[in-house]
């Protein structure tokens, strides 16, 4: 019965729910590379693109987690300098990109870790620059390396920067930049579509989850990726996180709510609020089938 009564509140919710202000907090991952690049685009002007987005929509704090493996290409430096120069942070976001779980060892994840941490250290001198996004959102799902990895996160002073609200904008970047190399208009107005209704079910969704798992509303933080069709979508993503009523806070204030602290102990991957439903044994309406779906895999071959 409460499943049915969340899926009824699922459905109502845009109209009602998206009008009432939220705090959300917005995170960047990858940089200073994500995906393929669309011809047309750099590196920096991708950057650059969500700087100047950020800063019309009032975004104080667009915190960006590094991996820096990815700073030999050709721009990689400039667009994390680029990213300091406009006053957002950035954390680490391993070397390489590594999953905690796909890793051979902890210690070989730990290095990985460690090696991550220069790139951005050096450019947040005096600032606090510990802080942590998993790759693929894995926490670990095997005790004892959740458990080892958060140990050490601990003893080495890292927070964990969590994730509630993702419009899984790294499935398309690929196929952007197929689909701009092959002038496919169509196919880029399908995902253009197909993508903007997804934020809006989304954020009807993320209203949804959080009173279930927490009865009230949580602050939030977005996962966003630094790749072309991000740069290219982001001033309309904003104008309906706007029209639904975000507003946006630094990760350190988010993170501030005990649902953050309540989440650090509960293995897994994946959003905290699913996390905690999961733990707490809360069913959660499926996300919203999209009519028509376009699958960005199979576009722009």
């Amino acid at each position: 019965m409460r499943t049915a009564a969340l899926l009824v509140l699922a459905l109502l919710a845009p109209a009602a729910a998206l009008a009432q202000a939220f705090d959300v907090a917005v995170t960047v991952d990858d940089l200073p590379v994500h995906g393929a690049l669309p011809p047309g685009m750099t590196r920096l002007s991708i950057a650059r693109t969500h700087i100047d987005a950020f800063k019309a929509h009032g975004v104080v704090q667009a915190f960006g987690f590094v991996n820096s493996i990815n700073t030999t290409d050709t721009q990689g430096d400039a667009v994390l300098d680029a990213w300091r120069a406009a006053g957002h942070p950035l954390g680490n976001h391993t070397a390489s990109h590594l999953n905690l779980e796909k890793a051979d060892t902890l210690e070989a994840w730990i290095a990985d870790l460690e090696a991550g941490e220069p790139a951005v250290a050096q450019r947040m001198k005096g600032q606090d620059w510990r802080y942590l996004r998993f790759p693929n959102l894995t926490a670990g799902t095997r005790p004892e390396r959740h458990q080892g990895a958060a140990a050490y996160l601990a003893a080495h002073g890292y927070k964990v920067a969590h994730v509630t609200i993702s419009f899984s904008d790294w499935s398309y970047s690929d196929a952007y930049a197929r689909c701009v190399a092959k002038d496919d208009q169509a196919a880029i107005k399908a995902m253009e579509d197909q993508y903007l209704r997804g934020v809006d079910d989304e954020l009807a969704r993320m209203r949804v989850v959080s009173q279930a798992v927490y009865g009230r509303m949580i602050p939030q933080v977005l996962l966003t990726h630094i790749g072309g069709w991000s740069a290219h979508m982001l001033p309309q993503v904003m104008d309906h996180l706007d029209a639904a009523g975000a507003r946006y806070v630094t990760l350190q204030d988010a993170q501030k709510d005990p649902a953050y602290a309540q989440a650090q102990a509960i293995p897994g991957g994946g959003g905290i609020m699913e996390r905690t439903a999961k733990a707490r044994g809360i069913a959660l309406p499926a996300p919203a089938p999209t009519v028509e779906r376009v699958d960005p895999k199979g576009l722009c071959r």
